[in-house]
């Protein structure tokens, strides 16, 4: 890290927030310490000393090849974190060290709803049929949810008098129904993802933006990163060949390009600091106008990506790290790493590359997912942590979910995963078996039996 970008992040940490946010941002990451010492799970606190200390050395962990493996531990640790719910939706993820009773958290509606994608996505690249049946029980449990204004609720599950409508949340969940209902129609579902699209229709304003962000964000007046919501809701106007969702859908992109400077930076485009958006909340933003721009035959769409992506892309190291916060200059805005946000950035990246066929898109992507690759920790046999990827590099004192495995993480980790498989086998997958860096053999389809991985077809554990 050069002088000048280390005396910027530095200007940023004091010059951002109050002295009572330091304060308890400091307070904070003392207690989880604190909790850290103590905690009885050994192996956690190893990894998070051992991970601490890699990036203080700038190590380099990638792993090159092994893509199917590892894929199939991101798959069965999502596995685990429905089964750790008493329900069909997704544990928020496993935060051993978060004060709370239980490491693994309760359901997250809004990324179970994109989970579904993703499982849908595996179970049609490796015919893997229990990966499809979960996503389906996941679309059922999102209706069976639902609020009754089409809406879906921020935050993790919670009883009906303390939910609250967030529109991201709304979308996110849209992007699952759709992507079932694309796959086989199912009335249900075409009811729930119905009343989504009107919500979030009702909800735009004339400027194109989105207004109901719920309680678990800053209140600002635009979300710039809400535009991924147009992806789901273009998706539904062509399979329901309804115009007002497809309209609604390019007003929001228009919107968001809008936000964008010359330099390729977008306004108004985090949860909490807009001055300086993580890489999670620019990746949303990106894959939305993309998907949109792609769909719609929009070139303006798919070049404000490539103004966006490029700045970013410039700035992943010779290992495949990229800082997790950028101001509009672009300077790095904090130490560590956002891991959800480098995995979103290396799809766009993927995606960028099959439409426009340009390498250096996959040779980066390529280079953030073998990065990755190296931090998901496949050699132990501990449920929470197996397959999983944390929320930050490092993860203490990481600056985006701290201390843990968000489900979402590791979502779209799988993700890039299963890009990476697809151009590097296009003609299909063999599924032939791998070999693990803990030296195992792991499969990635529906019939095999591994000393990685439980197998595939087995039922889920009973609830």
């Amino acid at each position: 890290m050069s002088q000048s970008s280390l005396t910027n992040q530095l200007r940023q940490r004091v010059s951002w927030g109050s002295l009572r946010h330091h304060y308890w941002t400091l307070a904070g990451h003392l207690s989880r310490c604190n909790r850290l010492w103590h905690l009885e799970e050994r192996e956690f606190r190893h990894l998070a000393i051992k991970d601490l200390w890699q990036f203080m050395r700038r190590h380099d962990p990638s792993v090159i090849g092994e893509t199917r493996a590892r894929a199939s531990e991101a798959l069965h640790w999502l596995f685990r974190g429905q089964e750790a719910t008493p329900d069909d939706g997704v544990s928020m993820g496993y935060f051993p060290v978060s004060g709370l009773e239980a490491p693994w958290r309760p359901s997250y509606p809004e990324t179970t709803g994109y989970i579904i994608v993703t499982l849908l996505e595996y179970g049609s690249l490796f015919q893997h049929t229990q990966a499809q049946r979960r996503a389906r029980a996941m679309g059922h449990w999102e209706a069976a949810i639902q609020m009754p204004s089409g809406a879906v609720q921020g935050g993790t599950l919670a009883a009906p008098a303390r939910q609250t409508p967030a529109v991201f949340n709304t979308g996110m969940v849209l992007q699952g129904w759709t992507a079932l209902l694309e796959r086989g129609w199912d009335e249900t579902l075409a009811r729930a993802a119905t009343r989504a699209a009107d919500f979030l229709v009702a909800d735009q304003g004339a400027d194109g933006h989105f207004r109901t962000h719920g309680d678990f964000v800053r209140q600002d007046r635009i979300k710039t990163y809400n535009v991924l919501c147009a992806w789901p809701l273009y998706r539904l106007g062509l399979l329901m060949d309804h115009a007002g969702y497809r309209d609604a859908a390019i007003r929001s992109a228009r919107a968001a390009m809008a936000m964008q400077q010359d330099n390729g930076w977008f306004a108004h485009n985090d949860l909490t600091r807009p001055e300086a958006p993580l890489t999670h909340t620019l990746g949303y933003t990106l894959q939305g106008l993309l998907e949109v721009g792609q769909l719609a035959g929009d070139d303006a769409m798919i070049q404000a990506v490539a103004r966006g992506l490029e700045p970013l892309l410039a700035r992943v190291d010779h290992r495949g790290f990229l800082h997790g916060r950028f101001d509009d200059q672009w300077h790095p805005a904090c130490f560590s790493s956002c891991l959800t946000g480098s995995a979103q950035i290396a799809i766009v990246s993927y995606r960028m590359h099959q439409i426009t066929q340009t390498p250096h898109h996959r040779t980066l992507a390529d280079r953030m997912v073998n990065f990755l690759k190296g931090l998901q920790q496949i050699a132990t046999p501990h449920p929470g942590i197996r397959g999983a990827l944390a929320g930050s590099h490092p993860m203490f004192p990481g600056s985006y979910m701290t201390a843990g495995y968000p489900n979402w993480a590791t979502k779209y980790f799988l993700d890039a995963l299963m890009l990476q498989e697809r151009l590097t086998h296009p003609s299909g997958s063999t599924m032939k078996s791998q070999t693990c860096s803990c030296g195992r053999p792991s499969f990635a389809d529906d019939h095999s039996t591994t000393a990685c991985s439980p197998p595939d077809d087995a039922p889920p554990t009973p609830r």
